[in-house]
């Protein structure tokens, strides 16, 4: 075993929201939104690939056994992002938006 090899953590990529995230346990990540109280538990079950230190393992499409645990902290909104629409003959129009977010932060990554 190499010097790269030793000491990694364990680690997943999950899929959630139309999205991908490479987790570890401690992690914290924002997730669309995710219905439940604050507190709540939240299992992924879409875990496209694992990694546990020693061997990677991937999924067609997900890996088998394998559930990604967590606790829903808190609801966020992200940046907002604006944009102008301008037409010629004086029409401006100022659009907005800010994205939601569920908090998440990851608890386990097991079988």
């Amino acid at each position: 075993m190499g010097k790269a090899q030793r000491g990694k953590a364990m680690y997943a990529i999950i899929k959630t929201g139309g999205k991908q995230h490479k987790v570890a346990v401690g992690q914290t990540i924002d997730v669309e939104l995710i219905k439940g109280d604050i507190g709540a538990p939240v299992q992924f079950t879409d875990v496209l690939f694992v990694h546990d230190g020693a061997r990677p393992l991937v999924g067609e499409p997900n890996v088998p056994g394998y559930v990604v645990s967590g606790e829903l902290i808190d609801y966020v909104a992200g940046p907002k992002v604006t944009s102008m629409k301008y037409i010629p003959g004086n029409h401006r129009k100022k659009i907005g938006h800010r994205q939601k977010y569920a908090r998440v932060k990851i608890t386990a990554i097991a079988r």
